[in-house]
């Protein structure tokens, strides 16, 4: 009987033991820093949401530029045309989300120590690396072939598009300036598609004025970064070679281009010149406002914070009012 009994205090004992080693790492999980690496963790979401989230569709916004050319052109309610815009438009999510996979391959290391890029599925482990690129190689391939469907000369669009991406992500991202024009191209390229598809000619003025308002928001995105990872003290390679001042005198440089390109494209109008003079000012109030949010630390993500202000909201829509005013009215 003694035995007995001190036999079952002893297990007792060990199983108490057992449970205040294993109740430990979640006391220090508690007390876990917050800019700590995450560690990998085995898919437990489906799997068509996790990759639908590594495609980021809030950057298909981006595509929207497909627009611009139809829009100006006056032709979007023509409806073979528009099914050609919706097209392209779906070409770019398409590429645009092949383009992200691989990113955030090449990436992930990076990404796993950083405080938000740590979520996206390839770094926490949600999504394998060799699955993310061969789901990249069949959205590229598909892209391509759609492209090339619609119209032979949007192919090449969306294979310039795809060579320009690819020329960023394996090498023009660590060069200087470079990483900021390439960016900018992918915008410009968009908009090019948007003229592509549809057949439009697309006049200088109007290349001028895509260009330089990309060139605006990178560079703005680039200031953001770099006043981020100052105050953290942690600063990618690239970004050491910016200072706040060259940023801001080509985020000056840049809203001079657009204003002073897009006033002499208004001006310039065989009719309705009255409507495109007036949608002068609110371009360059959107202008303005985005450089004072830039100014408070915002414009990290700019499909993000344009969405988010209500006050761009509403130049936006004033902008484009008086816009689609001056190619529509009248016809």
């Amino acid at each position: 009987m003694l035995l007995d009994r001190r036999l079952n205090i002893n297990s007792l004992q060990a199983i108490a033991s057992v449970e205040e080693t294993q109740a430990e790492p979640s006391a220090r999980e508690l007390h876990a820093d917050p800019q700590a690496p995450i560690q990998l963790r085995p898919p437990s979401r489906s799997s068509a949401r996790v990759l639908l989230r590594a495609c980021r569709p809030r950057q298909w916004s981006k595509n929207l530029l497909v627009l611009a050319a139809p829009c100006a052109a006056g032709v979007i309610d023509r409806p073979l045309l528009a099914v050609r815009v919706v097209g392209a438009f779906l070409v770019l999510c398409l590429l645009s989300s092949a383009t992200y996979l691989v990113n955030d391959v090449r990436d992930r290391e990076q990404d796993r120590r950083h405080l938000h890029k740590r979520s996206r599925p390839v770094a926490a482990g949600e999504l394998s690396p060799r699955a993310a690129l061969l789901v990249a190689a069949a959205l590229a391939l598909v892209g391509v072939v759609a492209a090339t469907a619609i119209t032979p000369g949007l192919g090449v669009v969306a294979c310039g598009y795809l060579a320009l991406t690819a020329s960023y992500s394996l090498w023009l991202r660590h060069v200087v300036v470079a990483d900021i024009l390439v960016i900018a191209a992918g915008f410009v390229l968009r908009a090019i598609a948007g003229g592509v598809a549809t057949d439009i000619y697309l006049s200088r003025w109007f290349v001028i004025v895509t260009a330089c308002c990309a060139v605006y928001l990178v560079a703005a995105k680039r200031y953001a970064e770099l006043r981020e990872h100052a105050e953290s003290g942690s600063v990618r390679a690239t970004l050491r070679h910016y200072s706040p001042g060259s940023l801001r005198l080509t985020l000056l440089a840049a809203a001079i281009g657009a204003g002073v390109a897009y006033t002499g494209w208004a001006f310039t109008r065989p009719s309705h010149v009255v409507w495109y003079g007036l949608s002068i000012a609110p371009l360059l109030l959107w202008l303005g406002r985005y450089a004072n949010l830039i100014g408070a630390g915002a414009g990290q993500a700019p499909e993000e914070l344009i969405l988010r202000d209500r006050t761009l909201l509403v130049l936006s829509v004033v902008w484009s009012f008086l816009f689609l005013g001056g190619v529509y009215v009248g016809r």
